[in-house]
């Protein structure tokens, strides 16, 4: 059904665990060169032997996207592995929670520093490579929680997130000459390591809150990525897509009370 995109080259930042592991498996499995990138080189080196072992190709990459000079080192490092870049999936993002009286002016600046800043960074450094190709595609990880949600603790989180489209929409028209397109994903409550410790109660109240009854997997988000990074959505740009299995749509507990499979 879609056209393969088997060969070319993604950057995915903020790889090494959770959504951004399960974005560099499943570009690997579509056959695409993926450079693994991680503040940790470390952890990026076990998922770029993981995709490896599994038959794809990678390379590990350990870069802090919030500073300008390593995000700049780190798309010429692609071009240099894989000969250009194809697609970036700015993913790296950090959400320790503090609420407003107690969160402190560097809490703030280290959330928005790095998903917000280093959303602009990365897609900074790689435009370059892009534009000389004639063509791109960037895919930002932002949420639900900001744009459309919030909860305590993510004021700083939430803000990152929202910027992180607002970004986008001036990035996809400005972009756009060029053939790239610019778009974002949106995930809800997505099951992921730091999850599995929370224990059964906590993920059954979860679970709760989505009208599917489950938590969405990083497969589930990782697809739309691919998506967006396919031909097929060549005339999509400056759009978020949200994946939270309904979990945005009822208007109170009442709605979800009333949910019956009959």
């Amino acid at each position: 059904m879609f056209t393969s995109i088997a060969g070319r080259s993604v950057v995915v930042t903020g790889a090494s665990k959770g959504i951004g592991r399960g974005i560099a498996l499943r570009f690997a499995r579509a056959g695409c060169k993926v450079f693994v990138i991680s503040r940790n080189l470390y952890e990026a080196e076990k998922i770029a032997a993981e995709i490896v072992t599994s038959g794809g190709i990678a390379r590990a990459y350990a870069a802090d996207i919030s500073k300008k000079l390593e995000a700049e080192a780190m798309a010429v490092a692609a071009v240099e592995v894989f000969g250009g870049i194809d697609i970036l999936c700015s993913n790296a993002g950090i959400y320790p929670s503090a609420r407003l009286g107690v969160m402190t002016e560097t809490d703030f600046d280290l959330v928005i520093g790095t998903n917000l800043k280093g959303s602009f960074l990365s897609v900074s450094a790689c435009l370059p490579a892009m534009k000389a190709a004639g063509k791109g595609r960037i895919i930002l990880t932002s949420s639900i929680t900001g744009p459309i949600t919030g909860y305590p603790g993510w004021s700083h989180y939430g803000a990152s997130k929202a910027g992180q489209l607002g970004f986008m929409r001036t990035a996809a028209i400005e972009l756009a000459p060029f053939n790239i397109t610019v778009n974002a994903v949106m995930p809800g409550n997505v099951f992921t390591e730091g999850l599995r410790d929370m224990g059964p109660e906590y993920i059954g109240k979860m679970e709760a809150s989505v009208p599917m009854r489950r938590l969405g997997t990083v497969d589930d988000v990782a697809n739309a990525a691919l998506f967006f990074a396919s031909d097929e959505a060549a005339y999509i740009t400056g759009q978020g897509m949200v994946i939270d299995g309904g979990q945005t749509l009822p208007e109170s507990l009442a709605a979800l009370e009333e949910m019956s499979p009959g």
